[in-house]
């Protein structure tokens, strides 16, 4: 389908679906795409006046409305990397006349409810000016304070597009992509919403988390079924017993995925596993097979190039010039080996290393289910200490010690190691510094 074009600068549709195709399946039903536009279009003219929202549906079908009639309105949705009332209340500060548009309880700033009925609305056609601010996403905050990213439509757009190309997604026309993972971070508005909306998919309602559930999501939406999910959730859904309906593809993101894993999943699904690499900054970079590739293949609305010693991305699905936050090492035209992420490196009496592979060493022990190395500052003797927290029931910290001597060098065992029933982490499968600093200093204290 051609884009518009105006005087004013290139026009985007926001789906490329016919009227009556499906874009939303969900326990209540179908909802086609002429009734969604409809349903944006009439929630577009009771949004208040503002110039920024705070979009809380928990329903996707209820997110995705709102995100349209945001876009239609001129709007632009934040998109925090956690809502709780301190991180509003910051928001509210930072952005004067900030809204929030709920399907649940109520937050402490001005809101508005989704209706239970939305008042019918004449013929509508979502097209949006490319150079539109659409989102200001947030760094998880894993190293710091979250930082805002600002990106315009026609880079969400033109990032859908790339990723589906490479991913083969107009094959699977009609079918419908279920996701594990939040709507409101960068990946789930990349991989569940725009990809779907660009390349003629449904989407289903619900966010399923448990193996059951999940299941019950894939049997009640229409083949072919893409399931996007994180490594995370790929652990639980591997390890159940009742077995999965096959899908089409299988997406992957958020933390680095072990080729065991990829090939786990990709017999427990029958499908391939595509993993996804980027940034908050950059957005979606390059994929692999994971089961299969060491090497990322960069897509190719995505330009990479190495400046003062870092890692910058450009091009059609980037918002400027933006910071990668890893080290690549280049192994061919536009393929690449993953580094060390820039904040991630450890270097201890001038010996060099990472988290990353840290952690890698710690999650190899056998027994040993979940764990995280993370560095501070002692401040008696005014160095870097490691720590490191498992989750490993059944061991002593004596055995994960002496599987640990083995493989790191002296300098970058952990002291202490703390073992402990489960992580901290949020819904994307994330830990972030400030909480499993304050799980370490709390089981250290006891």
């Amino acid at each position: 389908m051609m884009d518009s074009t105006t005087s004013a600068g290139r026009l985007y549709k926001m789906l490329s679906h016919k009227k009556d195709d499906i874009v939303a399946v969900g326990p209540h039903g179908t909802i086609t795409a002429e009734q969604f536009q409809r349903e944006a279009t009439a929630l577009a003219a009771l949004l208040p006046d503002a110039g920024f929202l705070v979009n809380l549906c928990t329903n996707r079908y209820r997110f995705m409305v709102g995100f349209a009639a945001a876009l239609l309105r001129g709007q632009v949705s934040l998109m925090p990397s956690a809502a709780t009332p301190a991180v509003l209340r910051d928001l509210a500060t930072e952005y004067p006349g900030l809204y929030a548009l709920t399907d649940g309880p109520a937050p402490d700033l001005p809101h508005l409810c989704f209706p239970e009925l939305l008042p019918k609305a004449g013929e509508a056609q979502l097209d949006i000016p490319g150079a539109q601010p659409a989102v200001v996403l947030f760094t998880s905050g894993s190293t710091g304070k979250p930082k805002p990213v600002t990106k315009s439509w026609s880079v969400l757009v033109h990032s859908a597009r790339s990723a589906g190309e490479r991913l083969g997604v107009a094959a699977m026309y009609g079918g419908c992509i279920t996701g594990t993972v939040p709507h409101q971070h960068s990946y789930g508005l990349e991989s569940v919403i725009t990809l779907a909306w660009q390349h003629g998919l449904a989407v289903f309602t619900d966010t399923p988390l448990f193996p059951a559930d999940v299941r019950a999501a894939l049997q009640a939406t229409p083949t072919p079924r893409l399931l996007v999910t994180t490594p995370i959730h790929l652990r639980a859904l591997t390890a159940d017993p009742g077995g999965m309906p096959a899908v089409a593809m299988l997406l992957c993101a958020t933390a680095p995925l072990p080729a065991s894993l990829a090939k786990a999943a990709e017999a427990a699904f029958n499908a391939p596993l595509m993993e996804i690499y980027g940034c908050t900054e950059a957005g979606q970079i390059a994929s692999r097979r994971s089961a299969q590739d060491t090497d990322w293949h960069c897509f190719d609305a995505v330009t990479l190039h190495c400046s003062e010693a870092r890692w910058w991305a450009s091009g059609a699905a980037v918002e400027g010039i933006a910071p990668v936050q890893d080290e690549l090492e280049p192994t061919g035209e536009r393929h690449f080996r993953l580094g060390s992420r820039v904040a991630d490196l450890v270097n201890i009496a001038g010996k060099r290393s990472s988290i990353s592979y840290l952690n890698h060493q710690l999650l190899a022990v056998p027994g040993v289910r979940d764990g995280s190395f993370l560095m501070e500052d002692d401040e008696i003797l005014a160095v870097p200490r490691l720590k490191a927290v498992a989750v490993a029931p059944g061991l002593t910290v004596m055995t994960i010690m002496q599987a640990l001597r083995e493989q790191l060098d002296p300098a970058f065992l952990p002291r202490p190691l703390i073992l402990v029933e489960e992580l901290p982490r949020n819904n994307l499968g994330k830990l972030l510094w400030a909480d499993l600093l304050m799980l370490a200093s709390r089981q250290e204290a006891e």
